[in-house]
């Protein structure tokens, strides 16, 4: 299986890819990703930059690179701009408002929980396989779970599984502990008072504009993947920043604990939304390479979602009334099964329920049971 373009490791170039907007790749190490594109937005003043990678001194030095290849320093930076709350996004804003006075625009939801960190998952469970896949040479027809595939899944579940206070996940499965040293390293964060979480200067809302490159850019919200996700569209020069929202080959891992309580018709509603604008001749995701046809691609997103949901109501009529971990576990291979997967699951099967086109219960041990109609 050929390598997605969003699994590719960060190139060193600087490439204009729109009148006065850089593309400029620094490298990540996420479970499916091998890089973020962080654009830079170029004016009379500076610049902004859109997602400026990961937290921590290895992301800031290529940062620093990146910027000196476009003729840039980091005090040219007077603006962050960040697509929405994962780490991948956000790690390097507070540098820039340290050492450039740089202001932060992010959506006014914007939010980070205090067990969320850098593992926090951002591909899909069957895109997550297939890196792996591809990375260690696997055989798609294996169901033998490589050690560093399951490592990958553990680590994204354990993230994925907590969304509260709570020792369940919604769906009445058994919610793990963050790793001991993911704990210690927010707890040394917060004695040190040194977080790496933007306070977010100017908060943005749908339809509000952006004056960049001396152009107007108007903010689509677009909530699925993150609640807090938003887009960037310059009818000027049809471009459109699509952050995690529309990748080219992958699509984003859409949880079931959200703050909506049907994520993925919020993910639809904001594909519909966006594959609505006219023009749009160059998109810009945060992973792979620009693209052109944001309709089909939104299209193609979409109907791998609907498959999914084919694919739950065939597994209820097999199985009749079964937990979310039952779903999930007919759903996709023993390679993927945890936290993850079930998170997915049951984003599918409460959209179904919310449609009414799914019943669900509690059972004597307090899971969830469901039976599609």
């Amino acid at each position: 299986m050929a390598k997605r373009q969003e699994q590719e490791p960060a190139r060193s170039e600087v490439v204009e890819v729109a009148p006065d907007v850089l593309r400029m790749e620094l490298p990540i190490h996420l479970p499916g990703l091998g890089h973020v594109n962080c654009y830079a937005i170029l004016d009379s003043e500076g610049a902004a930059v859109v997602d400026p990678g990961l937290p921590g001194p290895a992301t800031w030095r290529v940062m620093q690179e990146r910027l000196r290849q476009a003729g840039l320093q980091v005090k040219d930076v007077h603006t962050v701009v960040v697509t929405h709350s994962h780490p991948d996004h956000f790690g390097c804003a507070v540098r820039f408002v340290e050492e450039a006075g740089a202001k932060v625009v992010a959506h006014h939801s914007f939010h980070f929980g205090p067990y969320s960190g850098p593992e926090m998952p951002e591909v899909s469970v069957d895109d997550l396989a297939a890196h792996h896949r591809h990375a260690h040479g696997g055989d798609d027809d294996e169901d033998e779970v490589p050690e560093t595939l399951r490592t990958a899944m553990d680590e994204a579940s354990e993230i994925v599984a907590r969304s509260h206070d709570t020792g369940r996940t919604p769906w009445g499965g058994q919610r793990p502990m963050p790793p001991f040293l993911t704990r210690m390293r927010w707890r040394f964060a917060r004695w040190a008072g040194r977080s790496f979480i933007p306070t977010i200067s100017h908060p943005v809302q749908h339809g509000d504009v952006l004056e960049l490159a001396g152009r107007e850019w108007f903010v689509v919200h677009t909530p699925g993947h993150t609640s807090d996700h938003f887009c960037l569209h310059d009818p000027t020069e049809d471009v459109f920043i699509a952050g995690d929202h529309v990748l080219p080959t992958i699509t984003p891992h859409i949880s079931g604990i959200a703050s909506s309580p049907d994520p993925l018709a919020s993910f639809f509603y904001s594909l519909d939304r966006v594959a609505e604008i006219q023009g749009v001749s160059q998109v810009l995701p945060a992973h792979g390479h620009p693209f052109d046809d944001l309709a089909a691609r939104t299209e193609a997103i979409k109907r791998h979602h609907e498959e999914r949901l084919d694919k739950v109501r065939a597994i209820s009529r097999k199985l009749g009334p079964s937990t979310v971990q039952a779903f999930s576990q007919q759903l996709f291979r023993q390679r993927s099964w945890g936290a993850m997967a079930e998170s997915e699951t049951y984003a599918h099967l409460e959209h179904l329920r919310i449609a009414r086109h799914a019943e669900r219960y509690e059972d004597d041990d307090g899971q969830l049971v469901y039976q599609t109609a």
